[in-house]
């Protein structure tokens, strides 16, 4: 047994150097073996990977593009029981990553670190709410997902459940789809939640851009929904 923490990383040394002493911490306290994995971009944009070896992390360049493809690319890559995956800008806050774990080990499927839980807050926009909330309201009732947060990657789950379904999309619409996948799979899914505070990235700018956010899921949850109508997989 052990945890896989995997950061996907896109210019984010700068949040790398203050997060990882903190990740390295919470991870300790668990008691578990560990290994943190951060996922960077395909072609190096800054510094990650020194700033890696320096604070005992293992760099790895992602094999395929986008969000989905850096989320692939740490499945592939882990190495224990447990696969933890958190944003690298510092919006998840490590401290939670015990909380997760602790109900993780309790005999959950996936524990998802939730903003919309009681005790769980974020610091996004109100459009950002709103648009978050009406997302996950859509998916959650079409594709019969019960969990309140089901837009956010701050995660757990089991390494080997994860890589025996098969997930493929590109953009943060794969968040969705890997859990419709793993419920499919298996209806007896258990996803629990644990209230977390979402805070604003520590240093740079957001990759997420509108457009190709609304197309990307739009197709998804008919693509979704078409599986769904076919019933658990055989």
């Amino acid at each position: 047994m052990g945890i896989s923490a995997c950061l996907l990383a896109y210019k984010e040394a700068e949040n790398l150097r203050a997060l990882l002493p903190q990740v390295h911490a919470a991870l300790q306290s668990t008691g578990e073996a560990y290994e943190i994995i951060v996922v960077d971009t395909q072609t190096p944009l800054d510094d990650t990977a020194e700033v890696c070896r320096e604070l005992g992390a293992r760099y790895v360049g992602q094999e395929e593009p986008y969000f989905g493809g850096a989320f692939r690319t740490a499945i592939k890559h882990a190495s224990q029981d447990m696969f933890l995956i958190m944003d690298a800008d510092g919006s998840h806050k490590p401290e939670y990553i015990v909380p997760i774990y602790k109900k993780f080990a309790q005999g959950a499927d996936v524990v998802i670190g939730s903003r919309y839980v009681k005790g769980g807050k974020t610091q996004d926009s109100a459009l950002s709410v709103a648009m978050s909330k009406v997302l996950n309201c859509t998916y959650r009732w079409c594709l019969g997902l019960k969990a309140k947060d089901i837009s956010t990657d701050f995660r757990m789950y089991h390494t080997e459940q994860l890589r025996n379904v098969e997930i493929r999309n590109d953009h943060y619409d794969v968040l969705q789809e890997v859990l419709f996948m793993l419920k499919r799979a298996n209806p007896a899914l258990d996803i629990q939640e644990v209230p977390i505070t979402f805070e604003k990235r520590m240093f740079g700018e957001s990759k997420r851009r509108l457009l190709p956010f609304v197309v990307s899921y739009a197709r998804t949850l008919l693509r979704l929904i078409g599986l769904r109508l076919r019933g658990p997989r055989q």
